[in-house]
Parts: structure tokens; C-alpha cells; sequence
């Protein structure tokens, strides 16, 4: 069965929520986008979907302290969950959005793919893993999208990539990892087309 082309442009803002209990019903299909919070989630939503002001960037990383909900089509969402790691937020603050985050990935039945997003130059670091992990015991399969990709020279980034595949393997799971760059436009098609495959239910095309 061939994968349907998701027009991702279309995507628009549904809702922000402090907590699950305040999101649309648990139904359909959820794409959740994860990642520190200097590694460019905002800016990877906004290019995936063509838009300059979908998921606002802040040049303060950490700013996303809400779920946030678009829909790219009925039944079919993207999830921005809160950033974690680096933001200079209050203690009390940064507890109440990682126990959203965590509260989402274990409860939300609708989940059906994680990306989760690391800059280039600092891959797979600790928080990082324990997701990814989780995500392969969970057995919900996870994009690792290598952010800011255009930062290194187009052999650097080659290798990078290639490491960062091999290191992928340690997982045991279903991850697939993929150099992007916002700014440059790398990896938007290999992105699109995990995120149809996963929209489909999984189908391969």
C-alpha cells in the first residue's frame, strides 16, 4: 500500500497545554517532536511546514514550556513537547514541563513516532539517550534529526552522520537518523517521508 503525500503546509496551530489533560482526544495519529533546548525544534517545524511563525523561535532556548498541538491534517497531529536540558528557567518551572513531557510520552495512546532532535555537533548526549531508549522499549519508532547540519563542512557532516548512524545501532530498535538543516533546507524529504510512513500507520512504501 503506497504512503499518502501529506501536504505539511497546511499544518496549523491547534492548542497549547500546560499538562495531557487539556489536549484534543487521544485519537488518531501523533508525531511527537522532542529535543534540548538549543537544539532548533521550532525552527525544524517551521521548515517542515513552510511557515515563518508556526511554532515561534526565541533566540532564549527553553521557551516552549507548553505541549503544543498542530494538526496537518484530521486525525493527524504534531506534537511540540518542552524543550529539556539547557533552558535558564526557575528550578520549580523547569520540573512542571519536564513532568508534562514525561507524562505525555507514557500516557499518550495516540503516539506513533518520536523525532528527536540533537545539534550536530553534540549528538547523542546522556538525556538524549535515556529517550531514545525509551522510545525502543516503548516500541515507538524515533527520527533522529541532527540539527543545525550546515554549521559543518559537507565531509564533516558526511562522517558525522555515518557516526552517528553506527552509534544509532546500540538502540536495537527502529531509528533512523537523518542530517537537517533549517537555514540550508538539508533533510527536509527524508524527514517527509518518515513522517508519511508513520502517518500511514506505519505501512512501508
Amino acid at each position: 500500500m503506497a504512503t499518502v503525500e501529506l501536504a505539511f503546509q497546511n499544518t496549523h496551530f491547534i492548542t497549547s497545554a500546560p499538562n495531557i489533560g487539556k489536549l484534543p482526544p487521544d485519537e488518531g495519529i501523533e508525531i511527537a517532536f522532542a529535543g534540548r533546548s538549543n537544539a532548533g525544534k521550532s525552527s525544524a517545524l517551521n521548515t517542515l511546514t513552510r511557515q515563518k511563525n508556526l511554532a515561534r523561535t526565541s533566540k532564549t532556548p527553553g521557551r516552549t514550556q507548553l505541549i503544543n498541538v498542530f494538526e496537518v491534517a484530521p486525525d493527524k497531529r504534531l506534537i511540540d513537547l518542552p524543550g529539556y536540558g539547557f533552558a535558564k528557567v526557575p528550578m520549580a518551572v523547569k520540573e512542571k514541563w519536564q513532568q508534562s513531557l514525561s507524562e505525555y510520552l507514557q500516557q499518550r495512546d495516540s503516539l506513533q513516532g518520536l523525532v528527536v532532535m540533537m545539534d550536530i555537533r553534540h549528538p547523542f548526549r546522556e538525556t538524549d539517550q535515556e529517550l531514545i531508549y525509551w522510545a525502543v522499549a516503548s516500541e515507538i519508532p524515533v527520527l533522529v534529526l541532527l540539527t543545525k547540519a550546515d554549521k559543518l563542512k559537507p565531509g564533516q557532516r558526511k562522517s558525522t552522520l555515518l557516526q552517528a548512524r553506527e552509534a544509532a545501532l546500540a538502540f536495537q530498535g527502529d531509528v533512523t537518523v537523518e542530517a537537517f538543516s533549517s537555514l540550508k533546507k538539508f533533510g527536509v524529504s527524508e524527514t517527509e517521508r518518515v513522517l508519511n510512513r508513520w502517518f500511514a500507520g506505519g505501512e512501508n512504501d
